[in-house]
């Protein structure tokens, strides 16, 4: 895409004092607002939150996004909630990203002025790398529930009989002409003296 064509939408939150308690939100937005590409940038109480969500969808319509950042908590927690509103806006959910300024910066920099200038650096990296996104498109493809263990030795015998007690097809793959590993080369084990076959 033509990056002068991009319109970038940067939302920041403020995870109610999780973030706003360490980082000027206020700054950041107005240091977001300066970059190449943004087109507007918001902060608000809680992102994650339906109102903050519909705020994110109304933006994509009305202002003609086609990239979105949010800068806020771990994309473990809230990637997939961010995609879905992006696509319910009307934006491929891959012209997204997620800046995480809670736990990389908000809850490890107790400085203020050293926590906004993080967070700012990290809403810059991710609008620059939201501009060259692709658009993707998610395909179903068919799988076979099936697993295979390689080797055939204690460890692999006894994966492979738990994943079979789950209701998993398993084939089990040795190089060697019988299972059991080095144990089954033993004759009696320490300390039991159990046979070791």
């Amino acid at each position: 895409m033509n990056l002068s064509k991009i319109r970038t939408g940067v939302y920041i939150c403020h995870c109610g004092t999780n973030i706003a308690a360490t980082v000027d939100i206020a700054a950041v937005a107005e240091f977001a607002r300066s970059l190449d590409g943004v087109v507007l940038a918001r902060d608000y109480t809680y992102m994650c939150s339906e109102p903050g969500q519909g705020l994110l969808k109304a933006d994509i319509q009305e202002q003609g996004l086609n990239r979105v950042v949010v800068a806020a908590c771990t994309p473990l927690m809230h990637e997939p909630t961010f995609r879905r509103a992006c696509q319910e806006g009307g934006l491929n959910p891959f012209f997204f990203q997620m800046a995480n300024i809670r736990e990389h910066c908000a809850w490890v920099v107790s400085d203020k002025v050293q926590a906004t200038t993080k967070a700012k650096a990290m809403i810059a990296a991710a609008i620059s790398r939201v501009h060259y996104h692709n658009p993707l498109e998610m395909r179903m493809v068919e799988m076979t529930p099936a697993t295979l263990v390689v080797g055939g030795g204690i460890a692999g015998i006894e994966a492979s009989l738990r994943l079979a007690d789950a209701g998993k097809h398993v084939y089990l793959v040795e190089r060697e002409p019988s299972i059991g590993g080095h144990m089954a080369q033993l004759y009696k084990t320490f300390p039991t003296l159990d046979c070791a076959a």
